[in-house]
């Protein structure tokens, strides 16, 4: 029997945003990833966190650790009762958030599926790059 994959499935949406004197006032987007489970996400801000925490400064760190040692349980509770979670560090003029949140995704098209025809035609046009001193 074929088992069509779900056109709906659920999960989570999870991002990083940094904001900082070189960013300007506008956050920009550092990474996003989707995971199936409160779990992964919270894994995901976690390895990110972690992987900071030894740059950051005493007291962005000391507030690292805790959220690390027992805020993430009260994130990942948030995420299984479907609500939103962020956690946000501070270190010197710089702000890192890291968010997740349930969210209901749309399958577009199976990752085995084939592609359409016009793909294979398809050819990105030459890079110029410049007169060549051959």
């Amino acid at each position: 029997m074929n088992n069509p994959t779900p056109l709906l499935r659920p999960g989570y949406w999870c991002e990083c945003w940094t904001k900082s004197p070189a960013t300007g006032e506008t956050p920009v987007l550092v990474a996003s990833i989707d995971v199936a489970t409160a779990a992964d996400a919270i894994r995901w801000i976690r390895i990110a966190l972690r992987t900071i925490t030894p740059a950051l400064d005493r007291a962005a760190s000391h507030d690292a650790w805790t959220w690390l040692t027992t805020g993430q349980l009260d994130a990942t509770q948030l995420l299984q009762a479907g609500k939103p979670c962020t956690y946000t560090a501070h270190h010197a003029t710089t702000t890192i958030e890291w968010t997740a949140r349930p969210v209901t995704f749309l399958a577009l098209v199976h990752g085995a599926a084939s592609r359409p025809a016009c793909a294979d035609g398809f050819r990105p046009p030459p890079v110029d790059l410049g007169p060549s001193d051959g």
